[in-house]
């Protein structure tokens, strides 16, 4: 912790701190050291023993779907012999949906659960989406960190490079033209050996702080995998670099831009995963509903195998991912500790240049300041030369112009690339770069993570929920043979539904109305008609002709109906009538 304070505009956030805090058991059962060292096996052991809680909690929930799936098939099976004649009393006395009393109310407790445990579901999807977006923003702002560092890296050897290959070239060509000129003149001789002195130990000095071995630093430690780092080509931070090292293995020294790279496929793949795995549980849980609705027993049966691979899924996850949190919380307490002491980021690298870009300290000076330093003042010398040259030489040798002014000129482009070289090379731009993919990994990244681990139990126990209830849920449903037993495919309506079958079978069996015309105690007739009777229609609950399910064409006209005023102006024939009560009662209808 003595290091992170060192470090500016960073420090860890309190859930890092809270999973910082659990408790490491090894296989042994002892107590371990929280210190981020993944290459120990004892470390390794603290993580598989965290992973190892959400195997536990799968047996667990394996155990309780099992009673349920006993309770449901071993001791109802007495219930529904037993039962059976207060089933079929239910089922006279139904309603609309077709259930009521002792069995409606199981039906609709044990849908009100599968209901209640799908919402659960849809609310840990929602939360799942949301986790996966935070963690893929995260290692977006990780990833562009590197590429950023890596783009820095490159510059500042193609700047250097292109520095040396420049004093190379003068060494070779215009000064060697210029002591061939200077031959018989000792004084202009020796300040073009000079010269050439001069620029021979601007090269070294620059040759010693090339970048591609203490670019270590300031990778992202993310890539804990990390390693070393291969020749770098200047690229656009949001260009990948184009070194694939063969077989997999990590290039030597390490590499940032390496390393964004390989966390960008692997984060693609992580994305697509999670997002299949959130579209599975989110049409299960939408058919699962449909499935309620429509009562379909094979839709259901189908949805509860994709429930049990669902839930297999969200516990494995889950272990993954409590893993991935504890060893990120352990790293983001104090990430510079892990890569001043890791080989894989100090290979040829000093801890003074790591802990300089590291820290980026008012306090510390570069690393490189005594070969800069030197380098400036061997270029100011050089052009001390070259000046007197100009102002002396030429008058005496006028052929020598020429490869003077070359030599000046390779002189400037050389100041003018130092001078980018030494804006580079101070820490301010690597550690930012540092710093970012620090907040990158550890506040996004880790929030994304716990998210997603909260989605992953949420909605394991939703899918033990549902695995619970839509057992008893498809049980309750009404089979293919029920539905059709009372019909008769000869004269049935086909646009009948069954559950107006139902409720004409229901009707007829109370017995049915008495035709129009048939009263009690009436002593006249319909006329003779040669028209075929009319059907008899069936009763419905509540009393009342059911005509609304029998086929239009089989159905009876309503009686008239008469006004008062109109019952008045008849009340002389309804006294001559033998049966005048009767004729009352009839209009009154």
């Amino acid at each position: 912790m003595a290091a992170m304070a060192l470090v500016p505009s960073y420090s860890p956030s309190l859930w890092v701190r809270v999973c910082h805090a659990l408790p490491r058991l090894d296989l042994t059962m002892v107590m371990r050291d929280n210190s981020f060292i993944p290459d120990s096996w004892e470390y390794q052991q603290t993580l598989l023993v965290l992973s190892s809680l959400s195997a536990v909690a799968l047996v667990i929930s394996l155990l309780v779907v099992l009673s349920f799936l006993i309770h449901y098939c071993c001791c109802h099976r007495g219930d529904r012999s037993e039962g059976s004649e207060e089933e079929e009393e239910d089922e006279d006395a139904s309603t609309g949906h077709g259930y009521s009393g002792r069995k409606g109310r199981g039906i609709c407790c044990v849908t009100w659960v599968a209901v209640a445990s799908v919402t659960l579901c849809c609310v840990a999807i929602g939360v799942g989406f949301y986790g996966n977006s935070e963690a893929n923003d995260g290692m977006y702002q990780l990833t562009s960190s590197l590429l950023t560092a890596n783009y820095t890296l490159a510059s500042i050897d193609l700047l250097i490079a292109d520095t040396i290959s420049g004093l190379q070239v003068s060494i070779s060509g215009p000064l060697s033209s210029m002591e061939e000129l200077f031959a018989g003149s000792k004084p202009f001789l020796t300040s073009t050996r000079n010269c050439r002195r001069l620029s021979d130990n601007v090269i070294n000095l620059l040759s010693s702080i090339s970048m591609a071995r203490s670019s270590g630093g300031l990778a992202n430690e993310s890539a804990s995998i990390g390693a070393p780092i291969a020749a770098l080509t200047p690229a656009p931070p949001s260009v990948a670099p184009t070194i694939s090292p063969g077989g997999g293995i990590m290039p030597s020294p390490f590499s940032p831009g390496w390393a964004a790279n390989t966390l960008m496929v692997n984060e693609d793949y992580r994305w697509l995963s999670y997002v299949l795995l959130l579209l599975l549980d989110l049409i299960v849980c939408l058919f699962i509903l449909l499935g309620l609705a429509k009562q379909a027993r094979w839709l259901l049966i189908l949805m509860t195998v994709l429930a049990w691979l669902a839930l297999f899924l969200s516990w494995g996850s889950l272990g993954l991912e409590t893993a991935s949190v504890v060893a990120l919380s352990d790293f983001c307490t104090d990430p510079n500790t892990f890569v001043l002491n890791s080989t894989h980021f100090n290979s040829g690298t000093s801890s003074d240049v790591l802990d300089y870009y590291l820290t980026c300290s008012r306090r510390m000076n570069t690393p490189f300041q005594q070969p800069l330093t030197q380098s400036q003042r061997a270029l100011s010398n050089i052009h001390t030369h070259l000046s007197s040259l100009d102002r002396n030489a030429l008058a005496q040798f006028p052929k020598a112009e020429k490869s003077l002014r070359e030599v000046q000129q390779i002189l400037n482009s050389t100041e003018g690339n130092f001078h980018q070289l030494v804006a580079l090379l101070n820490c301010r731009g690597l550690n930012k770069d540092y710093i970012d993919s620090l907040k990158g990994l550890c506040y996004d990244g880790m929030e994304g993570l716990l998210y997603l681990s909260l989605y992953s139990f949420l909605s394991a126990l939703a899918f033990t929920a549902i695995l619970c209830s839509l057992p008893g849920a498809w049980r309750s449903f009404p089979s293919d043979s029920e539905d059709y037993e009372d019909s008769d495919s000869e004269s049935e309506d086909p646009f009948t539904s069954h559950q107006a079958r139902r409720q004409t079978t229901a009707g007829s069996q109370r017995g049915a109305l008495p035709p129009f015309y048939n009263y009690p105690g009436a002593s006249w007739t319909p006329p003779f008609s040669s028209a075929p009777p009319l059907p008899t229609p069936n009763v419905s609950s509540n009393g009342n002709p059911g005509y609304e399910s029998l086929p239009l064409t089989d159905r009876q006209s309503p009686p008239p109906s008469y006004s008062p005023s109109m019952l008045t102006g008849y009340g002389g024939s309804s006294q001559s009538h033998p049966n005048s009560s009767h004729s009352r009662n009839l209009y009154s209808r």
